[in-house]
């Protein structure tokens, strides 16, 4: 899946990353605007310093990132029909771990991020009565061919702000991709098994990757 993992790289550079007072969050598309910006420019002024210490791209992840992604509901989304076969304590676990494990995950992905440009999908009016709006984003790189991603944001009834929880790359939804990884494990083995093997992901230290083995 190299391609996909290609395409987590700009997920993050991209979406749902920048500072609280700075950010739209009742517009989704004026939101995707500014926090790309700002995500670019973030990448770009501390890149000497990330290419010394990877790690520093967990603390990025957890100021910038965090904050407009609904981890819980992307979580509740990955457990699917085990859900239900939960307790409160188990998911309560579960969704600490997947959080660890999202934070490693973008942090290692975010060691291969270069210079592309993107083209955000146009503003457009959002029905007050809309909870779930895809913004279009087409990812243009000189090396490779044009791709297209649709950010999944879920309105939050209560406050009517926008957080992302899902990423659409070319058809293949993030959110389907790991209900199908750890589905046979969460039958199988239960969920605490899913829970300690994200710790164990989550814990890996983040180092930079030969972009010549991709």
């Amino acid at each position: 899946m190299k391609l996909f993992r290609y395409i987590l790289v700009m997920l993050l550079s991209l979406p749902l990353v920048a500072q609280a007072d700075t950010v739209n969050r009742t517009d989704p598309y004026l939101m995707m605007q500014t926090v790309s910006q700002n995500t670019f420019d973030r990448l770009k002024a501390e890149k000497n310093q990330i290419q010394r210490n990877p790690e520093l791209l967990r603390s990025i992840v957890r100021q910038e990132l965090l904050p407009y992604i609904n981890t819980r509901y992307a979580a509740y989304k990955v457990l699917g029909p085990q859900l239900k076969k939960t307790t409160a304590e188990q998911r309560n676990n579960f969704v600490s771990a997947f959080t660890h494990y999202l934070v490693a995950s973008y942090a290692q992905v975010l060691t291969q991020y270069t210079d592309q440009d993107i083209k955000i999908e146009s503003p457009k009016s959002v029905p007050a009565s809309r909870k779930i709006v895809s913004v279009r984003v087409d990812i243009l790189d000189t090396k490779r061919p044009p791709i297209r991603l649709d950010f999944k944001l879920r309105k939050n009834k209560k406050t009517n702000e926008w957080q992302g929880y899902d990423m659409v790359a070319e058809g293949v939804s993030m959110i389907s991709t790991k209900q199908s990884e750890w589905s046979g494990q969460l039958r199988t083995e239960g969920i605490d098994a899913v829970t300690a093997n994200l710790k164990e992901l989550a814990a890996k230290p983040i180092r930079r990757e030969d972009k010549n083995n991709e």
